[in-house]
């Protein structure tokens, strides 16, 4: 005679179980599935925000946006920060003001006296791939 707390579970109580376990896997895997490129993309956001800030910083600073991303170091910026997509600090897409662009309110003037040519006004992602949303990482 088997004792009622020797007893184990029934093949449809192990059955029941697995199903379960294998609905909840199939709820989550997709949400899991974008996980690395959420957080791709949030660094993107951040490096990019970061760069802008350091650009409008060094405009008020010397009244005039810088000619590369390397005279925000180190200043502004400890290093220039990198692209996630590409994987590097030197693809960015820049965004140069126009020559002739006249500010409604100039800074001072330079120290080093180089005024030669546009400075660099706001960056982009030179990915081509597009985001979670649907828009172009190269339109943040």
């Amino acid at each position: 005679m088997v004792r009622q707390s020797e007893r184990g579970f029934t093949l449809l109580e192990l059955i029941i179980v697995v199903a379960m376990i294998g609905i909840l896997a199939t709820i989550a895997m997709p949400a899991l599935k974008d996980m690395p490129r959420r957080a791709k993309e949030a660094v993107l956001k951040t490096n990019l925000h970061t760069i802008r800030e350091s650009l409008d910083t060094y405009y008020g600073d010397k009244g005039r946006y810088p000619a590369a991303l390397g005279d925000l170091v180190p200043r502004y910026l400890r290093e220039v920060p990198f692209d996630p997509f590409t994987g590097s600090n030197s693809t960015w897409t820049l965004v140069y003001e126009e020559e002739d662009g006249e500010f409604e309110e100039p800074g001072p003037f330079p120290e080093d006296g180089d005024l030669e040519g546009p400075g660099i006004m706001d960056v982009h992602s030179s990915s081509p791939l597009l985001s979670l949303a649907g828009v172009p990482y190269a339109e943040w």
